[in-house]
């Protein structure tokens, strides 16, 4: 018999999914948050049954499991972990541990294309291209390469994974993956994702509208209260705020914080490990815990929400030759304009002392220092007439 424990996101599920392909009804899958896959793992040891080759895919153990797993594998038992997350690298000191976080060509891989490769490789699934798709577009999106790639296909995998049940869904992919040549969504689901698209765009703009400012340690993030859609939502804010190192959507029901960046520079793993939490480089999370919970909420309660920069202009642009006006929550009026091959700040009429030798530089620095927002077409307009008849 086979036990796979794995997470319940959906490269986890996806684990769970080829598990049943190559082994059928002689394994058991149960599917875990972070923190009940310890509960599980210590409940399997004391069944103490040798005769059970255990999995665990797409979460690691904590440090006592880590010890009972070894023990019991030096006394006979099946243990394969197999995960890629950089805090679970250590795990590939046991011969039971198998982490890899990017392969040998450079790709970044998912629980469950490391799963798929394994079972294949051990002749315990026949690899076919249906399996070969559907492993791919997870370990896409898993990674985020999906929005690299504009692979639509792999976000739509994931919406739907959340659109229905963990139950029906694997009932859905199992039965495609046994008997279609090629992987792809059937009429009624494509209609279905359609709608929940419009859903999400929806819901996206009204968030938007609520994101607030701070700043974390050295970097700037960004903050917002949301229970639903957090990779779209994380991404689409990032390039809404690409001044911002990181979008931080915290679900207070949940008593979770998740991290999301669209920036090679920022490694969110990192801050969520701060926190007691890991996950990816793109994307991670934690508990809302007391420290994350003063970090993220007490500390930024009363701030203002970030203003949108005006979207339709046709005379104050970004980077323009008569220079762009910006605003922030005190009324401050800043002007940004080139000077000498530089380009340089006026709040309020003065300079300032900083200058950047390109636009983008200097409109990150206004936005980080003042959240500032690029002002509509008419407050430029009437700035500047004004500005004309005090001249005269």
């Amino acid at each position: 018999m086979y036990k796979l424990l794995s997470h319940n996101d959906l490269d986890g599920v996806g684990c769970g999914i080829l598990g049943k392909l190559a082994f059928g009804d002689r394994i058991s899958v149960r599917y875990n948050s972070i923190s009940n896959l310890n509960r599980e793992v210590e409940s399997f040891l004391g069944n103490d049954d040798k005769d059970t080759y255990l999995f665990i895919t797409d979460l690691s153990v904590n440090e006592e499991n880590e010890k009972g797993l070894a023990s019991y594998v030096q006394e006979g038992g099946k243990v394969q972990l197999i995960d890629h997350h950089k805090t679970a690298l250590h795990f590939n000191e046991y011969s039971w541990g198998h982490v890899v976080v990017e392969d040998e060509e450079g790709k970044l891989t998912s629980a469950t294309s490391l799963l798929y490769e394994y079972l294949v490789s051990h002749q315990y699934l026949e690899p076919t291209n249906a399996i070969a798709e559907f492993v791919e577009l997870i370990r896409q999106y898993d990674t985020w390469e999906w929005e690299k790639n504009d692979n639509q296909q792999a976000q739509r995998l994931n919406a739907l994974f959340f659109l229905i049940s963990i139950d029906e869904f694997e009932e859905k992919m199992l039965q495609r993956l046994q008997e279609d040549d090629h992987f792809d969504f059937d009429e009624f689901e494509t209609k279905l994702l359609e709608m929940e698209e419009h859903k999400i765009e929806r819901y996206i703009r009204r968030k938007r509208r609520e994101l607030v400012q701070t700043k974390v340690g050295e970097h700037y993030a960004g903050i917002v209260y949301a229970e639903s859609y957090h990779s779209e939502l994380g991404n689409e804010l990032g390039k809404e705020y690409p001044h911002l190192d990181f979008i931080v959507i915290l679900n207070i029901g949940a008593k979770r914080v998740g991290f999301r960046t669209i920036h090679e520079h920022v490694d969110v793993s990192e801050v969520a490990g701060h926190f007691g939490g890991g996950g990816h480089a793109k994307a991670s999370g934690c508990s809302l815990n007391e420290e994350a919970y003063k970090q993220f909420v007490t500390n930024t309660f009363h701030l203002e929400p970030l203003h949108e920069d005006a979207q339709r202009n046709r005379h104050n642009l970004k980077g323009s030759d008569l220079g762009s006006m910006y605003r922030n929550h005190k009324a401050d009026i800043f002007f940004l304009y080139k000077e000498n091959e530089q380009w340089v700040i006026e709040k309020n009429k003065r300079k300032t002392e900083h200058a950047f030798t390109s636009f983008e530089d200097a409109e990150k620095h206004l936005k980080r220092s003042e959240a500032a927002w690029l002002v509509k077409d008419d407050e430029f307009v009437n700035y500047l007439l004004g500005e004309v008849r005090n001249k005269k």
